[in-house]
């Protein structure tokens, strides 16, 4: 038989089931009208949870089982009863979720418990919310998510992840990786506008998309501002934000490496991201005082940009840059260090810089590993100031300004203070 726990467990146990039913309940109290459960049921129901878990460990296999079904009758009885004056069940299977809660505090899983229920009470006051997202979701949505689900759950972990063709650097994995980062990042973006709207929406996918791929933010938001254009001072602040991103993220890969280097490089890399993020600030105030009236962004019908084959043609425009960055390292050594970081900076600037990181201090200086990151970070500015070209002109309007600012700032600062 197994010994009861000390009082201190217990008064311990049940006191955190009565709080957990408490947050439940006072919750439910807000819809009491519509509900058969409030602020003192849910804490009682929540408690029987936990007792009935005590006295199926201690003296009784069938306990918790019995009570949970006696319970279960009870609220279905109520619901019965209640359908005349309201519908859905949504408090039924909040008190049902409260009485496993208690059970769960009794076994010893009172934070999985306490984690739950605030799941639960998120979910029940973000009723209005969720509704007015699902009315937002078209049949296309559904269709777009799935398309991505396949690409990304099925597709991938079926390509192997090894190295092929020339110089051995062609990775199916890692190419159809950046498929769907790309094709993820237009979701991402579309399900942001439809949520908190387009200025916020886009921003904020702008500045999350620049830590894994600030060049995929610019393909994404420049074939958005094609079908899209009263988004394009929007999109384009993503853009930059994603850009100003990048600096930072390559910064921080320089300072975990080498310390030496992000030192040499905090200064050019600091100056180039901060001048994109105070002409985001410029972008945001000006588009803020001119667009409040000029444009009515809920007027404005949001286009699911999920688009596979565009996906595509980048996986393989990554792919061919790889080989033509390998063949340059290859060919022209530690002497083509600086053209070797610009054609490497041309698809991604983690591997160069965290290669010359690494390789500072041995076989190269830090000053010329700190420049040479500069230029692989300014040329793949360089690359989004050519895919922003491809966009619409008041995309171009507004981004190839900011963009042009943040190379130049970058080779001047590289060239006369490294």
């Amino acid at each position: 038989m197994v010994s009861v726990p000390e009082l201190t467990v217990l008064f311990q146990r049940f006191g955190i089931a009565i709080a957990l039913g408490l947050i439940i309940g006072v919750e439910r109290e807000k819809e009491k009208s519509e509900a058969f459960a409030g602020i003192r049921t849910f804490p009682l129901i929540c408690l029987m949870g936990c007792t009935a878990a005590m006295i199926n460990q201690l003296y009784s296999p069938w306990a918790f089982s019995v009570s949970f079904l006696a319970l279960a009758a009870i609220i279905l009885t109520a619901h019965v009863f209640a359908t005349v004056t309201r519908s859905g069940i949504t408090t039924e299977i909040a008190a049902l979720l409260c009485f496993l809660f208690g059970g769960l505090v009794w076994w010893d899983m009172a934070i999985l418990a306490a984690a739950l229920a605030v799941m639960t009470v998120l979910l029940l006051a973000t009723k209005k919310p969720l509704e007015g997202l699902s009315r937002k979701i078209a049949q296309q949505d559904i269709a777009a998510a799935l398309q991505f689900g396949v690409i990304t759950l099925i597709i991938l972990p079926l390509l192997p992840d090894k190295t092929y063709g020339p110089f051995d650097v062609i990775n199916p994995h890692t190419i159809w990786l950046m498929v769907v980062l790309i094709a993820g990042i237009n979701f991402i973006g579309y399900v942001l506008v439809k949520i908190v709207g387009a200025q916020q929406g886009i921003g904020l996918a702008g500045l999350l998309g620049g830590i894994a791929s600030s060049t995929a933010v610019t393909i994404s938001f420049t074939r958005r501002s094609q079908k899209e254009p009263d988004f394009a001072p929007e999109l384009a602040l993503g853009v930059v934000l994603a850009s100003a991103v990048m600096f930072i993220r390559v910064l921080v890969e320089a300072f975990t490496v080498n310390p030496s280097v992000g030192k040499v490089l905090l200064i050019p890399i600091a100056c180039s991201g901060t001048a994109g993020l105070l002409c985001c600030v410029g972008v945001w105030l000006f588009r803020h005082r001119e667009g409040a009236d000029m444009v009515k962004k809920e007027s404005v019908k949001a286009v699911n940009p999920f688009e596979l084959w565009p996906a595509i043609f980048f996986g393989l425009f990554f792919g061919l840059i790889l080989v033509v960055a390998k063949a340059a390292q290859v060919y022209l050594g530690t002497a083509g260090v600086y053209l070797s970081s610009v054609v490497t900076g041309l698809t991604d600037v983690d591997p160069i810089a965290l290669s010359l990181s690494n390789l500072a201090g041995e076989t190269i200086s830090e000053a010329t590993a700190a420049r040479g990151i500069t230029f692989a970070a300014l040329a793949n500015t360089a690359v989004k100031m050519f895919i922003v070209c491809t966009g619409s002109r008041p995309l171009m309007k507004y981004a190839l300004p900011v963009l042009t600012l943040m190379i130049v700032t970058g080779l001047v600062v590289a060239c006369t203070l490294i």
